[in-house]
């Protein structure tokens, strides 16, 4: 192994090529994510709502559901209005 700096130059070149390979294929499964949404809006769907959606089911059920109840309270507060009852079916 050759050492330049004390650096393995193959072995680094090796990392640099690999990344440089999974940056490319990284570019490649970008545009096609964004044919997809190009197709879902031509047929009518909205690419923004998608997107919040898919970020929303990446998140695990106990953060969903916080966020969700600190974004009811923070629209309540903004509105001026009170929170509203909770039901016996949210207990």
């Amino acid at each position: 192994m050759v050492q330049a700096g004390g650096v393995a130059g193959e072995q680094l070149r090796s990392f640099i090529e690999r990344i440089e390979r999974l940056e490319e294929e990284k570019k490649g499964i970008a545009e096609d994510v964004k044919e997809v949404y190009a197709g879902a809006k031509a047929v009518g769907f909205d690419p923004k709502v998608m997107r919040k959606v898919i970020s929303i089911r990446k998140m695990d059920q106990a953060d969903r559901q916080e966020q969700e109840a600190l974004l009811d309270v923070y629209l309540h507060a903004i509105e001026g209005g009170q929170l509203p009852e909770k039901s016996e079916d949210d207990e």
